[in-house]
């Protein structure tokens, strides 16, 4: 028989294309990957494969027509999480939560044989949750999918006024008040700033904040109060307010300690019609609205992966379901990188669908060592422009990962960034396994807004003898050699996530540096990819 045909859906790097591939079994046909960059790299990689952009435009069967029946399903689909996205931003809702529905058509449409989807470890928790949509009552009712009540919260009681629910009540109303992105953007910079302004230091940053914007903030407030200042109306009158505060610090008559107060109203009611206008937009079912404590909009919520196993285990679609958190060290990875791994496959293949079993234990996982040791004298090159590759030939101390990984003579993304004066101090600082937190005060100053609440993954020391964390973008977080006084290169990256040598990024540093940090490492997809091969092979 011929090989299985494939369709990976937020395919990335293509870490997890990768995997499959090197089995020998898989023929990916068609990647699903929105962002340019990262299709760049796919296309470099995966040469044969149809690779196309947004998933939420896929016609699957224009791709059944094309290629014939698509026997797996492949992808990991972003998932936020709404609750975690409400804390670092101002929104209701996590678009991301949809491409989840996206993958779950990909499976409805296409009828796979098998499917694999993978996501960061907190997908199966109660946190993930989608709201309920205009029409998903329907879907409730057909899968039986449990649905609790979330009421989300609009406005705190100190900042409800009269006739706020004639205005949540009405979109128009909502977008007539709304300000525009580079407003709310612009007061909201000044509002965070002053947020923290409770010590000496952060009024002295809280200052700086308000000289580097006075210039855009001022023509801003000028030109809003000219517009609006005469109309009778509550929410455009706060609005003003803040704006003629903001003018009043500049001019000398509002202290720096009031700011605060005065701009908090008119930021919070914007918050209100931000999510309001996003309950419109995503057509959110609202039960109803709740006034006591402040404004909430009642819904009503689901699990993400409630609905994912209702839908594909139905009679209807026949699906079985097997979901595990996997390590990656336990597969041969030399970083303890967790991951949420459901495969599914039809109940007419096999009546068990089951993930491969840990091919290491723990005294036996391959380390940082192994992984990048032989590159520990090849001068990494700091600009993408003079990324020449690095001729890198056998040498008799690689380890047997390293030799496995070093495929081709030619290495490229041996890039680092350039090491500043700064950064150097705290390099020279840390020992191995050690961070941030490790510094002396004085050397942790200019850098972060909080300090004491920096990660510990933020300039940590890897250790030459035992496996990485997860892998993210080590540039951001600022990882250093296990020996060397600089950052780990994009290459050293790739090698920890097990990418072979010949597996070239493309893009800027930063872009390169995401793309290796968003991969699955394709040793565990090929862990998983083998495991597959065989249920499917059982028909």
């Amino acid at each position: 028989m011929g090989k299985y045909k494939v369709v990976d859906l937020f395919a990335g790097a293509g870490g997890l294309s990768l995997g499959f591939v090197k089995t020998g079994k898989y023929d990916i046909k068609v990647a699903f990957e929105n962002n340019p960059n990262m299709q760049e790299t796919y296309r470099r990689n995966h040469p044969k494969v149809d690779v196309r952009g947004d998933v939420c435009a896929a016609d699957y069967n224009e791709i059944k027509s094309k290629y014939g029946n698509i026997d797996v399903v492949i992808g990991g689909p972003p998932c936020q999480g709404f609750s975690n996205a409400n804390r670092q931003k101002n929104t209701a809702v996590s678009q991301n939560n949809m491409l989840v529905k996206q993958y779950v058509r990909a499976i409805v449409e296409l009828q796979p044989k098998a499917f694999i989807m993978e996501n960061v470890s907190m997908l199966k928790s109660d946190v993930h949750r989608f709201y309920l949509e205009k029409g998903d009552e329907n879907l409730i009712k057909k899968y039986n999918i449990k649905v609790k009540t979330t009421p989300l919260k609009l406005l705190d009681e100190k900042f409800a006024f009269d006739g706020m629910l004639d205005i949540i009540e009405d979109r128009y109303a909502v977008v007539e008040r709304i300000w525009d992105n580079e407003l709310y953007s612009e007061l909201n910079i000044i509002y965070k700033s002053a947020k923290s302004n409770n010590s000496s230091k952060a009024a002295e940053k809280f200052k700086k904040v308000l000289t580097n914007h006075k210039k855009k903030i001022s023509k801003l407030s000028e030109t809003f109060i000219n517009e609006n200042e005469n109309i009778d109306d509550y929410i455009k009158g706060v609005s003003c307010n803040a704006f003629h505060a903001v003018l009043n610090y500049y001019n000398g008559s509002l202290a720096l300690s009031s700011i605060k107060e005065a701009i908090e109203p008119a930021i919070m009611i914007q918050r209100m019609l931000s999510k309001t206008l996003e309950i419109f937009d995503n057509n959110l079912l609202v039960d109803e609205y709740r006034t006591e404590n402040g404004l909430s909009a009642v819904i009503r919520s689901f699990a993400v992966f409630d609905y994912v196993k209702s839908v594909l285990e139905s009679d209807e679609n026949g699906y079985i379901l097997k979901d595990n958190v996997l390590c990656a060290a336990d597969y041969g990875a030399p970083q303890k990188r967790m991951r949420f791994v459901v495969m599914g496959i039809k109940k007419s293949i096999s009546n068990k669908a089951v993930l491969p079993k840990p091919k290491f234990d723990e005294d036996e996982y391959k380390t940082v060592r192994d992984a990048i040791g032989d590159l520990e004298e090849v001068e990494p090159f700091i600009t993408v422009t003079d990324d020449i590759g690095r001729t890198l030939n056998d040498t008799p101390n690689m380890s047997d990962l390293a030799k496995k990984l070093h495929d081709t003579d030619l290495v490229m993304n041996h890039i680092i960034t350039a090491t500043t004066e700064t950064a150097l101090k705290r390099f020279e600082a840390i020992g191995q396994g050690q961070n941030f937190h490790s510094l002396s005060d004085e050397m942790k100053s200019n850098t972060y807004t909080d300090p004491q609440r920096t990660q510990s993954t933020i300039y940590i020391r890897l250790q030459y003898d035992e496996p990485s964390g997860t892998v993210v973008n080590v540039r951001k977080s600022m990882w250093i050699h296990p020996t060397k006084n600089r950052a780990i290169s994009v290459r050293e990256a790739a090698r920890l996530q097990t990418f072979p040598d010949s597996f070239v990024f493309c893009g800027t540093k930063d872009v390169q540096y995401q793309q290796v940090g968003n991969a699955v490492p394709p040793i565990m997809a090929y862990a998983i990819a083998k495991k597959l091969a065989k249920l499917l092979k059982q028909k």
